[in-house]
């Protein structure tokens, strides 16, 4: 699984609602590309862009299993997931270089993003040594 992490701190562009339509048209016709390469490829399981944090809730079970709800991720965190892709890979190096380009994302003035983009193996079972 390919992690888009977004975080205000350490980054050097503006907010995408600061983008001009051309700009977000790019950034967002770069993922397309993206998932189309990878359908290509046999590589795509899913993959979806998410809404903001401002639209995210946390929840917990509470007393006998009901949902507690609460707003998040808070905004003093300043990290928040911003998008998903499944992959079926040959390799985790394979993993690795979809990330690496994923990250060239471009954002304002069509500079690469560079935003950090984790790898996490996905397991459909515990490991044999457990």
């Amino acid at each position: 699984m390919l992690l888009m992490q977004f975080s205000a701190a350490g980054t050097d562009f503006p907010p995408i609602d600061t983008w001009t339509p051309e700009e977000i048209r790019a950034h967002v016709g770069f993922m397309g590309e993206v998932n189309a390469k990878l359908a290509a490829d046999g590589e795509f399981v899913d993959g979806q862009g998410l809404a903001g944090p401002a639209q995210a809730k946390i929840v917990r079970a509470g007393a006998g299993g009901a949902p507690v709800v609460t707003e998040g991720p808070f905004a003093e965190t300043k990290e928040f997931l911003a998008g998903f892709w499944i992959v079926d890979c040959d390799s985790p190096e394979r993993a690795v270089a979809l990330a690496a380009h994923i990250s060239t994302a471009p954002g304002p003035g069509g500079r690469p993003l560079n935003m950090p983009i984790e790898v996490h193996p996905v397991m459909s079972a515990p490991p044999q040594e457990m």
